[in-house]
């Protein structure tokens, strides 16, 4: 996997968030959404820095910010960002940019591939131990106690949906204690989707109706006390393909960095897991899966439906 952190990948990352912003300024010009008013001071960077430099601590393999930004961009990426502030100063940029980080993130994954296979998860987001839960006050508000598969934590939860090329699709940042099969976030999740999805048998849901109406069949197995119903051979394979996003979460905790306790600021915290989830998403090569058959059998499903 090119993970590699060099000058095409900084000026790649630039070109691709400038140009969006660009966009983005002339559609709110367009619209007569822009303010009158404009700042007396002029920021030493840019937004389209802040946000590069942002994504790029992902793909450097430094684990702590700080010693990224002293080290790095400070020091051997200098003449790239040759007005680049001191640590404490650049961390005042940081919330101004966090509506543009969920913008860019938003983007990609409205570009991903509708390839009709989809797959839906949710993990875990602790922000501290769960002993110090009563005491923790960077996300007090924001945070709740939940339960996973492998215990209790405090925290967030961070929903995601991908395709079958590892793309991600659609996400969500909700506390620790709203569980996978919550209708608002299926809902906000799977909307507009068609074709076929799956996921564990945390998302048994009463809409598994509404979803199929409108073109999307959720798959999953059955729990223990249920009564197993024969189903096609292509959809126990895409059930039996469901730990492909499991690599995607591995993916996005220990290269991109997404989940640490050592946030001081939920703001800072929410633009290091949009950062990360971005620098996944621009990596040339994600985890994938891909089985003609079931494409031709989902694409057969849609084409039967739609009569």
């Amino acid at each position: 996997m090119d993970i590699q952190f060099n000058e095409n990948k900084l000026i790649a990352l630039y070109i691709d968030i400038d140009d969006l912003l660009k966009s983005y300024h002339d559609y709110l010009l367009s619209r007569g959404l822009l303010s009158g008013t404009r700042a007396t001071r002029t920021p030493k960077l840019s937004p389209s820095e802040v946000c590069t430099i942002l994504v790029s601590y992902h793909y450097s393999g430094y684990k702590c910010f700080e010693y990224y930004y002293r080290q790095l961009i400070l020091g051997s990426y200098r003449e790239w960002f040759p007005d680049a502030p001191t640590y404490e100063r650049f961390l005042d940029y940081v919330p101004r940019t966090v509506h543009l980080l969920y913008l860019w993130l938003f983007y990609l994954s409205a570009i991903s591939e509708r390839t009709g296979l989809y797959f839906v998860d949710s993990k875990k987001l602790a922000v501290c131990h769960l002993k110090r839960e009563h005491s923790h006050k960077v996300f007090k508000g924001l945070a709740a106690k939940g339960k996973t598969s492998t215990g209790y934590f405090y925290g967030l939860k961070l929903h995601l949906v991908i395709n079958n090329l590892g793309q991600i699709v659609s996400f969500l940042f909700t506390p620790g204690n709203v569980s996978d099969n919550n209708k608002k976030v299926l809902t906000y999740l799977l909307g507009g989707l068609k074709g076929s999805c799956t996921g564990d048998k945390g998302y048994l849901t009463s809409l598994f109706g509404w979803f199929y109406v409108n073109g999307l069949e959720i798959i999953k197995k059955p729990r223990k006390n249920m009564k197993a119903l024969p189903v096609e051979n292509w959809k126990n394979k895409l059930i039996n393909m469901r730990p492909v996003i499991e690599s995607v979460f591995d993916i996005t905790t220990t290269v991109c960095d997404i989940e640490h306790t050592r946030h001081r600021s939920p703001v800072n915290a929410i633009a290091n897991l949009l950062a990360g989830l971005i620098a996944y998403q621009h990596l040339p090569k994600k985890p994938c899966v891909y089985f003609p058959s079931i494409s031709k059998n989902t694409e057969n499903n849609q084409l039967n439906k739609a009569a």
